[in-house]
């Protein structure tokens, strides 16, 4: 299973580069707050959001397809709807990981991914399954 504690440990120990999809400008929001706190612990953080230049001192991409580094994590905040359009991109920018953030789910998105070759997790928060195996 993609999502078990086993996979969780090996994503979350192997991986530098997390693009945010979603990323948000405002503190307060999860959109943001995971994201700072992921940087703080040490993680790169590429910000994804079509209204934004600069999030937490990073440069904004406007879409996925647009960066241009080797992304490990793509970390998810949009309406589950969305996620399998999304899951192609990851594809595209060949990510290691997709994951949908908690209260995210996508069987479309899932199986996109896993056929792309990705690791999936969904409904889950990187940053709780982060600060409870430190």
């Amino acid at each position: 299973m993609a999502d078990s504690a086993d996979v969780i440990d090996r994503i979350l120990k192997g991986s530098h580069t997390i693009a945010v999809v979603g990323c948000s400008r405002e503190p307060g929001k999860p959109s943001h707050d995971v994201p700072a706190y992921l940087q703080s612990v040490g993680y790169r953080i590429i910000p994804v959001n079509p209204f934004a230049d600069t999030i937490l001192g990073e440069n904004v991409y406007r879409r996925l397809t647009d960066i241009k580094e080797p992304v490990d994590v793509v970390d998810v905040f949009r309406p589950a709807p969305e996620t399998p359009a999304i899951a192609r991109d990851a594809i595209e920018i060949h990510a290691k990981v997709l994951w949908l953030q908690e209260g995210i789910a996508n069987d479309e998105a899932r199986r996109i991914a896993e056929n792309g070759g990705m690791l999936f997790v969904m409904d889950r928060c990187i940053m709780k399954e982060h600060a409870r195996r430190n």
